[in-house]
């Protein structure tokens, strides 16, 4: 006759309690159906899911009862039925998802919120865990970050639902909730391609132009134009780069090395390249300024406009197909067969309405602090936290970097 005891052990962390516990077990030929294992500042849950095929599971749990009272800890046997066991094991199929929250800080409140709603679509949390750092009390907090990423599972058939609930949240809480299908894409992406402009930037390039040439307020009334959907993007950008004409070469120079590149960039990028990761630009920008980019960040792959110049002056033209937001969709598809990676493996970010083509085509489409409505229409977004936040979507911990 078999029986199946859930055991629970708790108390101070310490070497050798694993070992101990499962060695006690071996002796009675145990069969070990799960385990798993946390520790919290120093205090450590152990539970094993403990198949007895013996007359009598007692004597080898009174061996382990008495082992961890030696250690310091607190024992807890619970039997379970063959019943509740089916039912855990036909829950296996079912879908899993990995839910991330993202903000400078994790408070309470975030984790009942979030967790009060996953409960309310009937979904349960498997695991919680920390990816981010800890924290000393006395540690700058001017750019902390925080990350916990939780394990549910269940029926997900009302995901879209699920995801418009947490954005809601997310606005009102500062809080910024990723929601991925928890596969072997979620932890193989290969290709991340970028917008540039006020993603890898601070700046927009064209409004910085548009400044020193002298035309800046009629470049801004454009792009608004534009962002009203008054005038499409090709023929924004063609009058806006019609205004730069006759600026000096020498400008271009001189605004390159003064860009600031986004909070997070420079770690996000040296983290890709360091674990073989091929990168992008695809920028409605110019080409000038992500060559510049290219050089500082090591990135593999450049595609922007090419600002017209003769005789060291900007001619008003550009060369070339404009790269609007379906070439820049057509690009990411390009790169990614060339290399030959599957869709389901890239990673696009942008922030405006020209990137929600290659946000929607990327298996990871993230809206990097956009304006609500790309917000609202990618997959996923980051509002709170910057570029290198990116890493816990791909679920790497802030540990993982000391070895990068």
């Amino acid at each position: 006759m078999k029986e199946i005891i859930l055991i629970n052990l708790s108390g101070p962390d310490k070497p050798g309690v694993t070992s101990s516990v499962t060695a006690l077990l071996a002796k009675h030929n145990v069969n070990i159906l799960d385990i798993g294992q946390a520790v919290i500042h120093n205090t450590l849950a152990l539970g094993i899911l403990a198949e007895f095929s013996g007359a009598d599971s007692w004597p080898a749990l009174k061996e382990v009862l008495f082992c961890v009272n030696e250690m310091g800890m607190q024992s807890r046997f619970s039997p379970v039925s063959a019943e509740s066991y089916q039912e855990w094991v036909s829950d296996k199929g079912k879908d899993r998802h990995i839910v991330t929250l993202l903000s400078r800080k994790i408070t309470a409140e975030h984790i009942a919120r979030v967790s009060s709603i996953i409960a309310e679509f009937g979904l349960n949390i498997d695991n919680i865990s920390r990816l981010s750092g800890r924290i000393g009390l006395n540690d700058s907090r001017e750019r902390e970050k925080a990350c916990v990423e939780l394990s549910i599972r269940g029926d997900a058939e009302n995901v879209p639902d699920l995801k418009a609930k947490f954005l809601e949240v997310s606005a009102e809480l500062e809080l910024d909730i990723a929601v991925q299908k928890d596969d072997m894409y979620r932890r193989t992406r290969r290709l991340v391609c970028f917008d540039m402009d006020s993603t890898l930037i601070e700046a927009e390039v064209i409004d910085e132009l548009a400044k020193e040439a002298g035309v800046g307020e009629q470049v801004a009334e454009i792009t608004e134009l534009a962002m009203q959907g008054e005038i499409d993007f090709d023929e924004s950008f063609r009058r806006r780069v019609a205004l730069l004409k006759g600026l000096d070469e020498s400008v271009l120079a001189s605004i390159a090395d003064r860009l600031k590149l986004t909070e997070g960039a420079e770690q996000l990028l040296s983290a890709l390249n360091t674990l073989g990761y091929k990168t992008a630009i695809l920028s409605g920008g110019f080409t000038y300024f992500a060559r510049h980019l290219q050089k500082k960040l090591n990135i593999d792959y450049v595609h922007a406009n090419e600002l017209d110049i003769k005789d060291g002056k900007v001619t008003g033209d550009v060369t070339g197909t404009i790269v609007n937001g379906d070439r820049k969709a057509e690009l990411l598809k390009e790169i990614a067969e060339r290399e030959g990676i599957v869709l389901d493996q890239v990673i696009a970010v942008g922030d405006g309405a020209n990137d929600l083509p290659m946000l929607s085509v990327a298996g990871l489409g993230v809206a990097f602090r956009a304006k609500p409505l790309v917000r609202k229409t990618a997959k996923h977004a980051i509002s709170n936290l910057g570029l290198d936040a990116i890493l816990y979507l791909i679920g790497m911990r802030d540990r993982d970097e000391v070895h990068l």
